[in-house]
């Protein structure tokens, strides 16, 4: 079992966790760069895609969360030898999963113009925005299928086969995106922001398709749904529970952000969500750490060892904050390069130098807070990942927001309240999780 922590077998599922996890920031990040460099309204179009991709991600994360659930299900039956009890599980969990995405869908689509005035969003950026959502919002059920079957794989201890899934969606993400946003003659009328839209619904349906194959070819783990539902369903949706009260509070964040920043003006709005989409990236880099944490600590806890649960910890510290030091200096390095990917409005382009430094700054501070993050998760600890993280809202990033916004900070105000949020949010885990496991010689 001391094998289990070692630093190979860390990186053997944190690497590909990484690759794989980088895969949602990809998407947005793609749409970002390539509608931000169109020749018809780029500000007003990046604008309304950081809108919506707000929207977008605040649902795949409330629902999403069923892939730490079944992980942490999974990976404790695992080190309790118990797998066989859990194997009918995943399905189930995806049936309630995508049922309740539909109902989203049916719910949120004609309610467009409405969800988005709420950011503030008007005129040719709400018509975008409108555009944009009605088709993006498609893929949805796709994503969730897919984020649940990565579930079952990360508690099985594999990350390999999601790496291989994230990697081919990527790719066609960004294949798709130039041309059917910028058209090929001849062929393909160019698009515009509905391109980058039908983009990524295709891209998560391949994605999707992938995930079903897999798991039905590489695992015992079945996708036919049967009944009665599994003993543990209780404790799956007592988790979901516990993580969607975690996820409207993390969301709620985000919400005020994309609001306010949008209230400043377009340009503010487009370097926000350049900002946002690079800080996302960073945090799913750093998450496939947390992800190694999430796998290990579930097996460890159901093995009983809380010994090793401690040298994980201490392990994935020291690999975290490397890592954000890491992306930090090469965000340093590549400052205004990285910017002018994203947009040449020189306007943007001024608001995101302004503020880009703090999102490099709170690097090494993000990866305490994702790795612990996933720790609990693989542990179970739904409920106090929800307390931090509603007391970290509430507490610490809306009453910073609205000191500094009183004083006109304008972006500065955004970002200086994601990093006490941030703060406020990994301190109490790791405080906690030694007085959990903390073993006296």
């Amino acid at each position: 079992m001391d094998q289990s922590i070692s630093l190979k077998h860390i990186n053997k599922l944190a690497v590909p966790a990484i690759i794989a996890g980088i895969s949602e920031p990809i998407l947005s990040i793609t749409d970002t760069a390539i509608i931000g460099n169109v020749n018809i309204n780029p500000t007003e179009a990046l604008a309304a895609v950081g809108i919506v991709g707000t929207f977008i991600s605040m649902l795949i994360w409330v629902l999403g969360q069923s892939r730490s659930a079944i992980s942490s299900i999974i990976s404790q039956s695992v080190g309790a030898n118990k797998l066989d009890d859990v194997k009918n599980l995943p399905a189930q969990a995806i049936f309630l999963i995508t049922s309740l995405s539909i109902v989203i869908i049916l719910v949120t689509y004609p309610l467009a113009a409405s969800i988005f005035k709420l950011y503030n969003a008007s005129g040719l950026i709400l018509e975008y925005a409108q555009e944009y959502y009605k088709i993006r919002v498609f893929g949805f059920p796709f994503t969730l299928f897919t984020f649940a079957i990565f579930g079952a794989f990360r508690g099985l201890q594999n990350t390999y086969y999601p790496m291989i899934i994230a990697i081919i969606g990527s790719v066609s993400n960004i294949l798709l995106d130039f041309a059917l946003v910028y058209g090929i003659t001849d062929y393909i009328p160019a698009m515009h922001i509905k391109g980058a839209a039908y983009a990524s619904v295709i891209a998560q349906l391949i994605m999707a398709i992938l995930s079903g194959y897999y798991l039905y070819k590489k695992t015992d783990i079945p996708l036919k749904l049967t009944l009665p539902f599994n003993k543990e369903i209780n404790k799956f949706l007592l988790m979901i529970l516990n993580l969607f009260i975690r996820t409207l509070a993390l969301n709620t964040a985000l919400y005020f952000a994309s609001s306010y920043a949008t209230s400043y003006g377009k340009n503010y709005i487009a370097a926000y969500t350049i900002a946002i989409n690079i800080w996302f990236l960073g945090a799913f880099l750093i998450d496939g750490f947390a992800s190694a944490g999430n796998i290990l600590s579930g097996k460890l806890f159901g093995a009983k060892r809380p010994d090793l649960l401690i040298r994980l910890s201490n392990k994935l510290i020291v690999l975290g904050i490397l890592t954000g030091i890491l992306l930090a200096g090469i965000g340093w390095l590549f400052y205004e390069p990285i910017g002018r990917v994203f947009t040449k409005q020189p306007e943007v382009l001024e608001a995101f130098y302004d503020v880009f430094w703090i999102v490099l700054a709170m690097q090494p501070l993000c990866a305490l807070a994702f790795i612990f993050d996933g720790m609990f998760k693989g542990l179970g600890k739904m409920k106090y990942l929800r307390n931090v993280l509603l007391a970290s809202t509430f507490l610490v990033f809306l009453p910073t927001l609205l000191l500094f916004d009183y004083y006109d900070y304008k972006l500065y105000a955004i970002f200086i309240a994601f990093t006490l949020w941030m703060a406020a949010r990994g301190i109490p885990l790791i405080i906690k999780f030694r007085q959990l496991f903390l073993v006296t010689k």
